[in-house]
């Protein structure tokens, strides 16, 4: 009954702590509060909240580096030093291009083999973006469903790709984010392009999900290079 008990605890923190992660104002590198912080902010003990970063921990959805902290996100698969290295040789709008090569690959092969936990995943993904309060939180729930769909394609390497990628998306200057408005309207482009890719996933459809994909990250080009023309936008 103890055993039962902890267990359930556990699990009640691990859902405190997945809330307040979707609604925290984290740093650009998506480090944590430390550790004492978050704990009082959710009003459990140290050892309680250690208990479940290492559930988020083994799901992928933290990763912690000694004497830096912890951080959201996936392990990057590449040192940290290769990644900053790199960032220094390229750009955004080569960024970009990379990626129309890659995550279309990547939505094709999710729509063969995500399971049921991936889609609803995606939809909650989809969810939270358009709950966003602000362009933080949208954030980062847009890259947690673009790594979802990483995830569905269950393949290592292309995960491991797509984790490289976005560690280098984060590395790579792209201006500060956005302050006019202070979150997403409710016709921003990516709400329907994220539902013809979630659409297209679920029904299997290998060639819709690459097609919205690469529609997608059009669209994401066009107004990221438009954000750079114009700086004070």
């Amino acid at each position: 009954m103890q055993m039962y008990n902890e267990a359930a605890s556990n699990r009640g923190i691990v859902t405190q702590l997945r809330a307040y992660l979707a609604q925290a104002e984290l740093p650009e590198d998506g480090r944590l509060p430390p550790e004492r912080d978050l704990a009082v902010a959710l009003g459990v003990t140290r050892t309680e909240l250690r208990k479940a970063l290492g559930t988020l921990e083994s799901e992928g959805q933290i990763w912690r580096h000694v004497g830096k902290g912890t951080f959201l996100g996936n392990r990057p698969t590449d040192s940290l030093s290769d990644i900053a290295a790199l960032a220094k040789r390229t750009n955004p709008a080569e960024l970009m291009r990379a990626r129309l090569v890659i995550e279309p690959e990547i939505a094709r092969a999710a729509a063969l083999t995500a399971t049921p936990m991936h889609l609803a995943e995606l939809r909650l993904c989809q969810t939270r973006t358009r709950e966003a309060a602000t362009w933080r939180q949208y954030e980062n729930w847009d890259t947690r469903l673009h790594r979802t769909i990483a995830e569905a394609t269950q393949n290592t390497p292309l995960l491991g790709l797509f984790d490289m990628l976005n560690a280098l998306r984060r590395a790579v200057t792209w201006g500060r984010l956005r302050s006019n408005p202070v979150k997403p309207e409710p016709d921003h482009h990516s709400f329907t392009e994220h539902e013809m890719i979630i659409t297209a996933i679920e029904n299997r459809d290998m060639n819709a999900a690459a097609a919205a994909m690469r529609t997608h990250l059009q669209s994401v080009e066009r107004n990221l290079l438009a954000r750079q023309s114009n700086p004070a936008d």
